[in-house]
């Protein structure tokens, strides 16, 4: 399989730890590589951030736009793109296979990602044999939730997840990110949960909390 076209960046010398971060819908890889370069890790990292396709959207009147997935209705709980995430899904393991090649353990792999691109990394995250080091899934949601309770993996329950949300978020709404939450703890999957006075975005205080929590569990491995 092709790789996504990415943007990598080292923050030194033969990285040991990997940190693969998607964008939301209609951005692209550029979107976060400024607040990944915010944060300070005690360790050498190599971020990775991909570029998703091309589409069409059809909640966006079928306008082409960089997208995961297509979102097909508005009621998150709808109908989902359950072919285009798990094809996002497999471009996403694709990453980590490289870096897993490249001699990166995968329990030093972390993935996260932003509204469209938080749903898949929860999606591929908790699909995975062998546990990753973590994820970041900011302002999204659990997408698949019957499925993912008869496809997730068993060792994946011990990922640590960061799942923040904005209470104002007019987007992906605040009680949709607590449902998700919620559905996560029921799956028996360690979450620390955040939420913020923000809308759908990121701020300050949330990068500040992901430095901090990235460090804690790259020291704690």
């Amino acid at each position: 399989m092709a790789l996504l076209p990415h943007i990598t960046f080292d923050t030194g010398k033969n990285p040991q730890h990997s940190i693969i971060w998607l964008h939301g819908l209609g951005a692209d890889g550029e979107d976060f590589a400024p607040i990944a370069q915010q944060i300070k890790l005690p360790v050498t990292v190599r971020y990775i951030f991909p570029h998703a396709p091309m589409r069409p959207v059809t909640i966006n009147g079928g306008f082409v736009m960089r997208a995961w997935y297509d979102i097909v209705e508005p009621n998150i709980s709808g109908r989902q793109d359950a072919e285009g995430i798990r094809t996002s899904q497999s471009k996403v393991e694709a990453l980590i296979a490289q870096e897993v090649a490249r001699g990166v353990a995968q329990r030093n792999i972390f993935l996260a990602g932003f509204s469209q691109g938080g749903v898949v990394v929860l999606h591929t995250a908790l699909r995975q044999a062998v546990p990753l080091g973590g994820v970041l899934a900011l302002s999204t949601y659990l997408p698949l939730g019957e499925q993912t309770k008869t496809e997730m993996c068993a060792e994946t329950k011990s990922t640590p997840i960061f799942l923040a949300h904005g209470r104002s978020d007019s987007v992906i709404p605040f009680a949709v990110g607590e449902k998700s939450k919620d559905a996560l703890l029921a799956l028996g999957c360690d979450v620390d949960w955040h939420e913020y006075n923000m809308q759908h975005s990121v701020c300050e205080q949330e990068i500040s909390d992901i430095a901090a929590w990235l460090k804690f569990k790259i020291q704690a491995g």
